[in-house]
């Protein structure tokens, strides 16, 4: 999910409505708005988004996104963790509704982050548990990949290249060589 929000300017402040300006709090910090009326620093903290790579039938699952950014590019599924909301359970339940399958977390197999890009991307190994694969409204189409046949030139974001990369070269690793 990277490119969300790039570079969001806020104006106002969230507590009082009264206009931001930017301050450097400390020596070599980099400056953050502060609220000329009362005070509130605005800290602006990533996002988190949460991803599940889904081994099944001989390949791995990705969707082709239907809504920007990365609008017809291949993703894992996964999406924003909301508030309050554990990583875990959000990995489970966007597979659900971007892909119409329930999943077990097997292992955390990445986190990803980039400089000056707003989302932290954790990524779970899953497996499939109940449910067919059936697109939700944010995707275009589901498939399932052989690792050979990734189309890693029309992959949307950085982080899904890595994860499936870094996947991929683990598992490739763990075979015994002939």
């Amino acid at each position: 999910m990277e490119g969300c929000h790039r570079n969001a300017e806020f104006r106002h402040c969230p507590v009082c409505g009264e206009t931001l300006r930017e301050v450097v709090l400390k020596k070599d910090d980099r400056p953050l708005p502060l609220c000329g009326g009362c005070g509130y620093i605005v800290y602006l903290d990533p996002k988190v988004v949460a991803c599940t790579l889904v081994e099944t039938g001989g390949g791995i699952l990705l969707l082709k996104r239907a809504i920007e950014p990365g609008k017809g590019k291949w993703v894992l599924p996964g999406g924003f963790v909301d508030r309050g909301e554990p990583v875990e359970a959000a990995a489970v339940r966007e597979t659900w509704e971007e892909c119409g399958i329930t999943v077990r977390i097997d292992h955390l197999a990445g986190v990803y982050s980039y400089p000056n890009e707003i989302p932290v991307v954790i990524v779970y190994a899953a497996s499939p548990v109940s449910g067919d694969l059936e697109a939700g409204e944010e995707c275009l189409e589901l498939k399932i990949f052989p690792p050979g046949d990734i189309p890693w030139e029309d992959l949307a974001f950085t982080s899904t290249a890595q994860a499936l990369g870094e996947h991929l070269e683990r598992k490739n690793s763990s075979c015994p060589r002939r």
